[in-house]
């Protein structure tokens, strides 16, 4: 795979929740910021980040809108949406994702933190 379709793929898993599968396209020692939040490191706390933020909603849908790949490097620009309260919640991000040898190392989503908290109270 490229890397823009581990990316892709990556998406794809982690908003069906299907955790596993998502898992199987990082690497061991993978960083995950989002920003400004403090970046967690590894399988295990990658997963239970994902797991957390997830389960407040009853849906999500990560939809990308532009995006480009140079080499290792991943950017894109997208609409995570949140299912919460019955109410379909649209979070603009920033992704920049950097895979070496088919899997994901680094993560970082940029963000308006109060746009999703406020939406969450």
């Amino acid at each position: 795979m490229t890397p823009l379709e581990t990316v892709h793929a990556f998406m794809a898993a982690a908003a069906l929740r299907d955790y596993d599968a998502a898992m199987a396209l990082l690497a061991d020692d993978v960083e995950y910021q989002n920003m400004p939040l403090p970046p967690v490191h590894g399988h295990a706390a990658v997963r239970e980040t994902l797991e957390a933020l997830l389960a407040m909603c009853a849906g999500s849908e990560w939809i990308v809108h532009r995006e480009l790949a140079d080499g290792p490097l991943v950017m894109n620009e997208r609409t995570d949406r949140f299912l919460l309260k019955g109410e379909w919640v649209d979070l603009p991000v920033a992704g920049v994702f950097e895979v070496h040898d088919g899997r994901i190392t680094l993560w970082r989503d940029y963000f308006d933190l109060p746009t999703i908290m406020n939406k969450m109270l």
